[in-house]
């Protein structure tokens, strides 16, 4: 199964689910999502995949959130909007097989994603 990890190399969460993913036989895309930003096509997708709300994918404890949109009433294309243009709000790290796709923290939901 080919597997894509949308990484930040900054996280620490995200640096061990790359480690674990590369200890595995799966074949890994790497998607570092500041070099190559998300198109908001791609990230809709994700959220689908994910089944979840654009909401739910949100790092609301950061700066950027708290400063600019905490308290605001946001549309769903809004939100996916605010997180293309700021890739810090994107929570991570997300590991796609390209049909479903897991939020990797903690990694125990990488391992159960894998089963």
């Amino acid at each position: 199964m080919k597997l894509i990890i949308y990484h930040n190399p900054r996280c620490r969460k995200s640096r061990e689910a790359l480690h674990h993913l590369e200890t595995t036989s799966h074949e890994l895309s790497i998607i570092n999502y500041f070099e190559t930003p998300l198109k908001s096509d791609d990230l809709e997708q994700l959220i689908r995949a994910l089944g979840i709300e654009a909401k739910s994918l949100i790092r609301t404890s950061e700066a950027i959130w708290k400063s600019e949109y905490k308290g605001k009433e946001m549309t769903d294309n809004e939100l996916v909007s605010a997180m293309i243009e700021h890739p810090k709000l994107i929570e991570r790290p997300i590991i796609s097989n390209g049909k479903q796709a897991v939020v990797a923290r903690p990694l125990e939901k990488l391992i159960d994603f894998l089963k």
